[in-house]
């Protein structure tokens, strides 16, 4: 029988084993922390019963991931919840541009920019069950549905800078500016546009959807339905070197590129060592989860509807603040992201306290603390929010790293996403899973089709191992 070990447990590892177990693969996954999931973790902080994501939270591009749908998570207890509002992002003025589900209700609300938001999305969401296949997968080879696809891309090329021209509104304008900044990616770059338009696009499709019970769940349901098809998980197992490795067939990585250059040293190829060691690693995040009573008051009462909420003020600001962070500087205002899962997922909460989950962007490896930052931008919106907080806990980059060492200065992204990293994952090869040595792939979010908890990084390494294997 084939043996197949699988190193880290996040989604994309755990994907990697579920679709090697369901090919009849003896599979083992290896997790070097106590606790599986990866950015998927989720825990009690601050006050007890109440219930925080640690990482990822909010997954328009895992509720509608083929993977996790052909999977059928939810006959393990997997149940996705939905906010009244997707996103909400607030001006100054005390207006927002507010992102529903539904394309045609988010463009009636952008007035000006009605037109343009159904130009951009109306044919992308009609058919994004047929093209999304393919921006799931690696960008360079031969589409399965070229026309829809480039019904998608062509816009997506730009920077988003550019694109944001386009836009009448400061409302419409900044809405797609905050969604595009997810990307922790200066908006003035080439393919800037691509991940912002690609969220968007899953969202009006699938919605901005929370696990029930915590980001957990995603992980827990994907270790059971993993064992139901034989598999097995070991935690509290670190791989420091080849030597600990045990006997396998394939081994997939579901670890960062630098991580396995030190891991397999010199088996590694000298070129793709190389390759692996220039990787480059985005801005950070400094995340602090609050305990609020009675929820965050917001000046835009879209927003106390909304599972979650960009603050960044105007599009420009919104790209200053990358270009700052990008360049190694901590701006006085940085984009900051509140996730507000309580509102589609209740039981998070306890009484009239509610968990309310924000990061900010800052430089790779940012030593200081940007909890004040993060309290101005939120008090900027939503005044009295701090005589509401009666606690908070911090992660800092450093911490981060600790937590999932895939996180390299606190980059949650697992890479920066400049042009090469974004066509090609950790170097130039229509291969990007392949690491040089016979039976060994790299699955982690470094690879295409890059961060989110869809698992479709590690699905795509398993399919080539077992393709390389037959």
């Amino acid at each position: 029988m084939t043996i197949a070990t699988v190193v880290g447990s996040g989604p994309n590892g755990l994907a990697a084993a579920l679709t090697l177990a369901r090919a009849g693969v003896e599979v083992t996954v290896l997790e070097a922390a106590t606790t599986l999931g990866g950015g998927t973790r989720s825990g009690e902080a601050i006050v007890p019963g109440l219930l925080h994501d640690h990482c990822s939270a909010i997954h328009p591009m895992a509720v509608g991931s083929p993977f996790l749908r052909r999977v059928d998570l939810e006959r393990y207890g997997l149940r996705w919840a939905w906010p009244e509002l997707d996103c909400v992002h607030p001006l100054d003025d005390g207006g927002a541009g507010v992102l529903h589900r539904s394309v045609a209700e988010t463009a009636a609300g952008l007035g000006d920019d009605e037109r343009l938001w159904r130009r951009l999305f109306e044919a992308p969401v009609a058919g994004y069950d047929q093209f999304g296949d393919d921006i799931m997968r690696p960008l360079l080879r031969i589409p399965r549905h070229p026309i829809r696809l480039a019904r998608f891309g062509i816009p997506a090329t730009a920077p988003a800078t550019l694109l944001a021209r386009a836009f009448h509104t400061e409302a419409g304008r900044a809405l797609f500016g905050g969604v595009t900044a997810h990307a922790f990616h200066p908006l003035d770059r080439p393919l800037s546009a691509s991940i912002g338009l690609g969220i968007l696009t899953a969202g009006h499709r699938y919605g901005w959807a929370v696990a029930v019970g915590g980001s957990q769940r995603i992980a827990d349901t994907m270790a059971m339905a993993l064992e139901d098809h034989g598999g097995k998980i070991e935690t509290g197992i670190r791989i420091r070197s080849a030597a600990d490795l045990p006997a396998a067939d394939i081994t997939v990585w579901d670890v960062a590129p630098t991580a396995l250059t030190e891991i397999l040293g010199d088996r590694l190829p000298p070129r793709i060592a190389r390759a692996y060691r220039r990787f480059r690693y985005g801005p950070g995040a400094f995340k602090v989860d609050f305990a609020v009573e009675g929820g965050i008051p917001w000046t835009a009462a879209a927003a106390r509807r909304a599972g979650a909420v960009h603050l960044g003020g105007s599009f420009a600001e919104i790209a200053a603040g990358e270009r700052d962070v990008h360049a190694g500087r901590m701006p006085q205002r940085p984009f900051v992201l509140v996730g507000q899962q309580y509102l589609a997922d209740p039981q998070r909460s306890v009484g009239s306290v509610h968990p309310v989950w924000t990061y900010a962007h800052v430089p790779n490896g940012y030593t200081g603390d940007a909890t004040a930052a993060i309290i101005a931008q939120i008090e900027r919106f939503a005044p009295g929010f701090l005589e509401r907080v009666i606690g908070l806990s911090t992660r800092t980059t450093t911490e981060f790293a600790e937590y999932n060492p895939n996180y390299v200065g606190g980059n949650i992204m697992t890479g920066a996403k400049d042009i090469p990293q974004l066509l090609f994952g950790p170097r130039k090869t229509l291969q990007p899973y392949d690491v040089g040595i016979p039976g060994h792939y790299l699955c982690s979010a470094a690879t295409p089709p890059g961060p989110g908890a869809h698992g479709m990084c590690g699905v795509n390494a398993a399919q080539r191992a077992l393709r390389r294997l037959r």
